[in-house]
């Protein structure tokens, strides 16, 4: 049963989305998968919320299979290879079956599809001095004919073949075809569904990394990938590179993964992302009411002094959240003792599902800079359990009350918590060091 959470979670993400293309590459192998036809309906979802969507599909596992049964050993089942003429007639009949199989189950949640040659290719030629045969490349979209069947609510499916002018067609690699198409078409988010969770890294998955992030990874641990998703990983970066913003690479077996991956914060996948989707910025009044949430369960367990929704309105100028996809997911306060030149790092707190990925030391980060610019010569802040963290993390050092501005030293004897004392000077810092 579906949770009015998860509507929620749902219609806040709409109008960001509504009338905004989604480029959908799916391997070959999800299409081969009894969960596929959910996987469909997840599409229909987004189609009935007037998100348009153009799938791309991959052949590859359909066609090393129809080799198989010829007793053919298949070199270029991907498209990157050389593909000679029996490969490309198995290639053909491969992709028309898999077009079929899409378009047939969308018939049966009710959407109308066309399967276009509006994908033109040339021959790739000759690389390092061998011919590449029946081997394509992207030389053009046709553009107004995709925006043409997306106009009139008709989803394009597109197989992993190329067409000239003079009745050649060519076998292309589909991830290649996936990011031509979310550029042409000015897509603002391209997902590959794969039968991996994601880009995982020595059995790591890497839940979100920036373009120039994933593009380290395959410079200096490319070994450390799993083989088959070194070209979703370099497609990706390709693909932010020529503007898309983002790139997602998901479990396409994965129950409602791909509702999971659009409409929640945290994702299921992998997230690569060209524009800084994540933003601290100054908290306004109506950020109380989501401040209030992150810092419950800390709060609870003694981690966080306990404050109210009005104590923090009262304060709000002091308080920062970091969002993502505007939703607040991290939060932190500083508070100026300015006749002491000294402020104070306090509420810092992230939402659970986004532990373990760097954002408590980003907004930690954000308030060392930000009282440094407003000429405040010391940040200290308190902990009863997180004090290891702000050493370790933040380069804190302990502390006594006497360090503390006469006020503030009252209320930590008030309290009666027994606070760790930590201080860190800044004037002494260097400005590049700060991460």
């Amino acid at each position: 049963m579906v949770k009015l959470s998860d509507l929620r979670e749902i219609l806040r993400y709409v109008p960001s989305f509504r009338d905004r293309l989604f480029v959908i590459g799916v391997d070959g192998e999800i299409v081969g998968d009894e969960r596929f036809s959910n996987l469909l309906l997840d599409m229909a979802l987004l189609r009935s919320l007037s998100i348009p969507v153009v799938i791309v599909h991959g052949a590859s596992f359909q066609l090393k299979r129809m080799a198989q049964e010829q007793g053919r050993t298949i070199s270029n089942a991907d498209g990157t290879g050389v593909t000679d003429a029996a490969t490309l007639a198995l290639a053909i009949t491969a992709a028309n079956r898999i077009t079929h199989d899409i378009i047939e189950g969308l018939a049966t949640a009710d959407l109308r599809a066309a399967c276009t040659n509006a994908v033109i290719a040339h021959p790739v030629g000759i690389l390092r001095g061998v011919d590449m045969q029946c081997t394509g490349r992207v030389d053009k979209i046709d553009i107004d004919f995709f925006r043409r069947l997306l106009e009139h609510n008709v989803v394009p499916v597109v197989p992993p073949l190329g067409f000239d002018g003079e009745g050649h067609t060519y076998r292309v690699n589909s991830d290649a075809v996936a990011v031509e198409l979310a550029q042409a078409l000015g897509a603002i988010k391209l997902i590959y569904m794969t039968t991996r969770d994601g880009i995982e890294r020595s059995g790591r998955l890497l839940h979100e990394l920036t373009v120039d992030e994933a593009d380290e990874v395959l410079k200096k641990h490319r070994a450390e990938l799993v083989p088959e998703m070194v070209s979703k990983i370099e497609h990706a970066v390709k693909a932010c590179r020529r503007g898309v913003d983002r790139v997602h690479i998901i479990n396409g077996r994965l129950d409602e993964g791909l509702l999971g991956e659009v409409f929640s914060p945290q994702g299921v996948g992998t997230l690569v992302y060209a524009n800084e989707y994540r933003a601290i910025r100054p908290a306004a009044k109506k950020d109380a009411r989501a401040i209030v949430k992150l810092i419950a369960q800390s709060a609870e367990n003694d981690e966080l002094l306990k404050r109210t929704r009005s104590g923090i309105e009262k304060q709000i100028q002091d308080y920062h959240v970091l969002e993502i996809d505007h939703n607040p997911v991290g939060c932190v306060a500083l508070h100026p003792y300015i006749d002491e030149a000294k402020a104070e790092l306090a509420c810092l707190a992230v939402s659970p599902l986004h532990e373990n990925q760097g954002i408590g030391r980003k907004l930690m980060a954000y308030v060392e800079n930000l009282a440094r610019e407003r000429g405040f010569r010391e940040l200290f802040c308190l902990s009863t359990q997180a004090f290891v963290y702000f050493q370790q993390k933040g380069g804190f050092q302990d502390a006594s009350a006497a360090d503390l501005p006469a006020a503030r030293r009252q209320q930590w004897e008030a309290s009666r918590r027994n606070s760790r004392i930590l201080k860190k000077p800044l004037a002494s810092l260097d400005r590049a060091a700060v991460v």
